[in-house]
């Protein structure tokens, strides 16, 4: 049975995808366990932002650089030559379209060529063939209160092309800085 430390983080030189409520926090904890320097390349009209400050707990800021684009096409220019360049650990990407075939292939070559990870983020039920691995990510709410628990997580590996699939209840460590495997919750 594959483990989540096998399958977290996933694979450097290569490009991973991400869907969910919770896509933001698995990118900013991803980037925790590669270290180094990020590039988060979004559209400058997408309302939904990021701002690293927000996220000190799980990653240095000053380790993200955010660049706004005009559109997907230069959103993924941009993805492509800071995943080439070799300088950047990660490089994450916030998509409103599907990729195809070639804009995903393009990626995974960038990737391996500058032997960083490429993180895209995608709406629910988009993704491409391309892709490493897919991941779906959402808060757990208590059962009890209806209310999301800050760091409880539902992690799912749906599309895997070199192993199998799975499912993770994870909880982020503050003091370890690091995420932890951990029981699914009471029903």
């Amino acid at each position: 049975m594959q483990s989540f430390g096998s399958s977290f983080p996933p694979v450097m030189g290569r490009t991973h995808e991400v869907c969910g409520a919770s896509a933001f926090a698995f990118a900013f904890a991803l980037l925790a366990q590669r270290g180094g320097q990020a590039v988060w390349v979004r559209e400058a009209w997408d309302r939904q932002q990021i701002n690293p400050t927000g996220f000190a707990d799980i990653s240095d800021p000053s380790r993200v650089t955010v660049c706004n684009t005009r559109d997907q096409i230069e959103t993924l220019a941009v993805a492509e030559e800071a995943l080439r360049s070799g300088v950047v650990a990660l490089v994450v990407m916030q998509l409103g379209k599907a990729l195809n075939l070639t804009e995903g292939r393009r990626l995974q070559l960038a990737a391996r060529d500058g032997a960083s990870t490429g993180l895209a983020i995608i709406p629910e039920g988009m993704g491409s063939n391309a892709a490493e691995t897919r991941w779906r990510c959402t808060p757990v709410f208590d059962p009890d209160t209806g209310v999301a628990d800050s760091t409880l997580q539902h992690w799912e590996l749906i599309k895997n092309k070199s192993g199998t699939l799975r499912v993770w209840y994870v909880r982020w460590d503050r003091t370890t800085r690091r995420i932890t495997v951990v029981p699914p919750p009471r029903k």
